[in-house]
């Protein structure tokens, strides 16, 4: 719903009830007129005109401009009728106008419709059409008529302010949509075709001749697909070298270990064992500890979840080395899920998960921060030099739903 749809809502109600204000007027004055058969037949127009044109101001497609001349029109034939079937003395005396404070309903329909410019000037017809009626500017007149200018110019205004900022709303809904979809492509380049290439050019300079031509080939297309999927995240430096950074944490991992796919048969998001996720990892080098009992999250979630643990045990691998030892403790916990990744290798230096984001490496930024953070969950990295690495990933049990949900939406 737009922001100011309630102002049009408000404004209907407001016709009704100034309506029937105006009419109870007519009915306790009525003897006081000198024509009141004219005050009748007004208001029965204006009423007519009321029950006719209710639909109109309740939206702002349906409240045109021909409807809010014409409403504005009656308000000020109302004004300047009210002189020849009112008496002189009750109009010097101050007594409200035919139309009453009906008239403010045309004005702020002027102003909720166009902005502040279009209430200043409808303001200004009735106020024109006052001083007519009134033969001259009054004390009492002159503040009325203020009150009613001001009043249109604030709400004009107030509706202007509203309208940019739900303007600013939809464009950062759709930057962060856009920023999302970038991130799961990133996510899905990094677990695949980013690795392929490392693998290639890592394979290549082993077997040397003309394969190494070829890794070299697929190191530099390495590159220029990283500060691809990085644009708009962090701005990768151009350099020809494409080999893994040692000290680092760098994206590069062998493929034969892809990260662990949802049950297909549990494709259509319902609940998934988290555990039938994590156990292919199991192995010789990495030790796998569960629960007794299945630990159940939306399909899409535990697909989500057992793929950050996939890059996280593919960091293992590349900076413990291959005789590092890794260990998986799934903890189902009453409001959360978690699963630690700890591994015995010579562990990461202070900043080092700072400089590898800020070089465009994705492993840490988005393959797991990345999607822990859409799950709305949370990673934290434990870590001392020659003290080996602890990751833990943790996803909330009642957001995770709804956090999956809000980023397929937004895709």
């Amino acid at each position: 719903m737009s922001v100011e749809q309630p102002l049009w809502q408000a404004l209907t109600a407001y016709r009704v009830l100034t309506l029937l204000y105006a009419l109870g007027l007519c009915v306790y004055s009525f003897d006081e007129y000198d024509h009141p058969l004219g005050a009748v037949v007004y208001l029965a127009v204006l009423t007519l005109w009321t029950a006719l044109t209710f639909r109109m101001v309740s939206s702002a497609e349906r409240c045109t401009r021909q409807f809010l001349v014409g409403d504005l029109g009656i308000a000020v034939t109302g004004i300047l009728l009210t002189p020849l079937v009112d008496t002189h003395d009750r109009i010097v005396q101050g007594t409200p106008t035919l139309p009453s404070i009906w008239t403010m309903g045309a004005v702020l329909g002027f102003a909720i419709k166009g902005g502040w410019r279009w209430g200043a000037s409808a303001s200004t017809v009735v106020c024109a059409a006052n001083v007519i009626e009134r033969g001259g500017f009054a004390q009492d007149t002159v503040h009325m008529l203020m009150l009613v200018w001001v009043a249109s110019v604030a709400i004009g205004y107030v509706v202007e302010v509203a309208r940019a900022s739900e303007r600013t709303l939809a464009r950062a809904l759709r930057i962060e949509a856009a920023t999302r979809e970038r991130e799961r492509l990133a996510r899905d380049i990094h677990d695949s075709v980013l690795q392929v290439l490392a693998m290639v050019q890592r394979r290549g300079a082993a077997i040397g001749g003309e394969a190494a031509e070829l890794g070299r080939m697929a190191g530099e297309q390495e590159i220029a697909l990283r500060t691809l999927v990085s644009t708009g995240l962090v701005t990768p430096p151009r350099g020809a070298d494409a080999a893994p950074d040692p000290g680092g944490l760098p994206d590069e991992a062998d493929p034969l270990v892809p990260p662990c796919p949802p049950d297909p048969e549990r494709s259509d998001g319902g609940p998934c064992d988290l555990r039938a996720l994590l156990a292919p990892h199991a192995g010789s080098r990495v030790t796998f500890s569960e629960p007794g009992a299945p630990v159940l999250l939306p399909a899409g979630v535990a697909g989500e979840l057992a793929a950050a643990v996939g890059a996280a045990l593919d960091n293992v691998r590349v900076h413990a080395g291959e005789d590092a030892h890794a260990w998986i403790l799934l903890e189902d916990e009453p409001d959360a899920v978690m699963v630690t990744v700890r591994d015995d290798g010579p562990g990461i230096p202070e900043g080092r998960l700072a400089d590898a984001e800020a070089e465009g490496r994705l492993g840490v930024a988005l393959s797991i921060r990345g999607r822990l953070r859409d799950l709305g969950g949370a990673a934290a990295w434990i870590s001392a030099p020659g003290q080996g690495t602890e990751v833990e990933l943790t996803v909330p049990k009642a957001p995770a739903k709804k956090a999956k949900a809000k980023g397929e939406a937004a895709r």
